[in-house]
């Protein structure tokens, strides 16, 4: 039970600071890494990176897959420490830090139950109502010392400063707001599905209204209005966040400070003025990077040109010295061969300091493979797939469903609506209950769910898992994909971050024949440079597609066909939804 006093409300300044607080709270709060270095073994992520996050600040971070933006995050959380240098995190207001699963965030198994993680989330407000009941009882026994009294007013506005008395409010309206409203807080957390456990999550950790959010790709398995609710949320948070995502839309509206983490460096720079700031300095960056790595080749290519000249205008001197102008030849060879000695010391000198060209980003350059079939790719083809009275359980019943050769299909729909059953379905990857399936094509499957178990095998061999002949042979394949370089090849899986993870499922899935790609939430985990290259791919792609996305961006510039979902009953066909309301465009 919260203690009976009510909370004093406070409003931030434009620092983030609350303006009740004075400079001394803020002096107290502080964010920073100065030369902090973190490796797993022998891979370096992080060499001697200097940050500073100042209260008040939304911070958006940004980078490669396996850049290191959640060992950045883990480190600040303090899941992890450095091998070296100086990390300083200091909030009255504690720390709430999501990762990527639910496991990691809360520490919880799947025989713990929705009521366990909100426990789990809320327990430093727990703590500070038992310490407060605790006071309480013990000033009421006897007559208070001044000291008594001081201790029980700094636990009292603690727990104000937390919003203590509204923590199980928060608590309902963050599960509302994230499209959780029906679970029961005595449902196994084995029995969600991996989107509901990520939404439980995030709905845990901001319940618990912590003074620095940690948030890692908080947006994905997050339907539109979940997603407006979360921005809405984070801004009205009164303190600090850092957020790594991948949403173009959500870096525009919620972020003020974008640090990008450089994989190849292994560095950290922060961007202040938010996305559109930062687009900016990067492109200016990048042209001052490339004119100078250009005026670096040109001073190569005159030096290399002066010692050639020399040397041969050297060569050309010969001759006796003994006749006629000895002397002033002798002298003119001195003066050729000290200008050429003094152009090799400034070509050695050039060739040791290189100026590099900008690194290029990683590209997906592969374009989806077609099995043999309809050459054209037409979606008024025949078909490659079809469902008949399909359903499963309460999540999905599906009158009829065709899918037709170089069909292009956006599944569309709430959370539950059964989105991910029906691609599980189509993909063979899931039995329905009742119902008839008909696949007559080679089916490329992208799962919006890593595997529970990841291998320890190396990701070359993974990629060529299937295939004859030694991985080896596949070495160059998966590199010309653009999505790997060549130091991660021989990396276990286990040891990749979900992004490469991520990628690595689509090397996969790109360079196996297919008819039909059916793909869930293909954007997640992938970074924003991927995202685009992605969606360029499946452009070119002359198969059929059917897809599940929430990213606003993708969703967007999607040109096809769309199928709503909507969960309590059945749903109806493509053409059915443009008839009532849904946009329905052909390819």
């Amino acid at each position: 039970m919260s203690p009976a006093r009510p909370p004093t409300p406070e409003h931030p300044t434009a620092s983030g600071c609350p303006a009740s607080a004075g400079p001394s709270t803020c002096d107290r709060t502080q964010l920073s890494l100065k030369d902090v270095s973190k490796a797993y073994g022998e891979r370096p992520v992080l060499d001697h990176v200097s940050l500073t996050v100042r209260p008040g600040e939304r911070a958006g971070v940004i980078g490669e897959n396996g850049s290191g933006k959640s060992t950045l995050l883990r480190l600040i959380a303090g899941t992890e420490t450095p091998d070296s240098g100086e990390l300083t995190v200091r909030f009255p207001g504690s720390v709430g830090y999501l990762a990527q699963t639910l496991s990691r965030t809360l520490g919880l198994g799947p025989r713990d139950t929705v009521r366990d993680a909100v426990d789990v989330a809320l327990a430093e407000l727990r703590e500070l109502e038992r310490r407060i009941s605790a006071t309480e009882a013990a000033l009421a026994a006897h007559e208070p010392t001044e000291a008594e009294l001081d201790t029980y007013g700094d636990l009292l506005t603690a727990y104000e400063q937390r919003d203590g008395y509204r923590a199980d409010a928060r608590v309902d309206a963050a599960l509302h707001g994230l499209g959780l409203a029906h679970l029961g807080r005595d449902r196994a957390l084995g029995t969600l599905s991996g989107g509901e456990q990520s939404r439980l999550a995030l709905a845990c950790v901001l319940a618990a209204a912590p003074e620095l959010l940690l948030l890692d790709e908080p947006t994905n398995h997050l339907d539109s209005r979940a997603v407006g609710w979360l921005e809405d949320h984070l801004g009205a948070h009164r303190g600090t966040l850092v957020v790594i995502t991948h949403d173009r839309t959500f870096l525009e509206r919620i972020t003020t400070v974008i640090v990008e983490v450089d994989r190849d460096l292994r560095s950290v720079t922060r961007y202040g003025d938010g996305w559109a700031a930062y687009r900016t300095a990067k492109a200016a960056v990048r042209r001052r990077r490339a004119q100078e790595h250009q005026e670096w080749l040109a001073e190569v290519a005159r030096t290399e040109a002066l010692i050639g000249a020399a040397g041969r205008r050297l060569s050309g001197t010969g001759g006796d010295p003994g006749e006629g102008f000895g002397k002033h030849r002798r002298s003119h060879e001195s003066k050729l061969s000290g200008q050429v000695r003094a152009a090799r010391a400034r070509l050695d000198a050039l060739l040791a300091t290189p100026v590099p060209a900008p690194p290029q980003p990683l590209v997906f350059t592969g374009e989806p493979a077609r099995a043999a079939g309809d050459p054209h790719g037409a979606s008024s083809g025949p078909p490659v797939a079809e469902l008949e009275a399909v359903s499963v359980g309460d999540r999905l019943h599906l009158p009829r469903l065709r899918i037709t050769a170089g069909q292009r299909l956006l599944v569309t729909g709430p959370n539950g609506a059964g989105k991910t059953t029906l691609l599980r379905v189509l993909a063979g990857d899931l039995a329905p209950d009742t119902g008839t399936v008909r696949r007559k094509a080679r089916i490329g499957y992208l799962p919006q769910e890593l595997p529970a178990r990841v291998t320890r095998r190396s990701l070359l061999s993974t990629f060529a898992a299937g295939r004859p002949g030694p991985p080896e042979e596949y070495g160059d394949d998966l590199l010309a994909l653009g999505l790997f370089r060549e130091e991660d090849l021989y990396v276990p899986v286990a040891d990749l971050s979900v992004g490469q993870q991520r990628r690595l499922a689509l090397a996969r899935l790109v360079t196996r024949p297919a008819d039909l790609l059916v793909l869930d939430e293909p954007t997640n985990h992938i970074a924003l440079t991927l995202v685009e290259e992605l969606e360029a791919a499946l452009a070119a792609y002359r198969g059929a597609v059917v897809v599940v996305s929430h990213d606003r961006g993708f969703r967007g510039r999607f040109t096809g066909d769309r199928l709503e979902l909507r969960a309590g009953r059945p749903v109806a066909s493509p053409e059915q939804s443009q008839a009532e309301g849904a946009p329905s465009p052909r390819t």
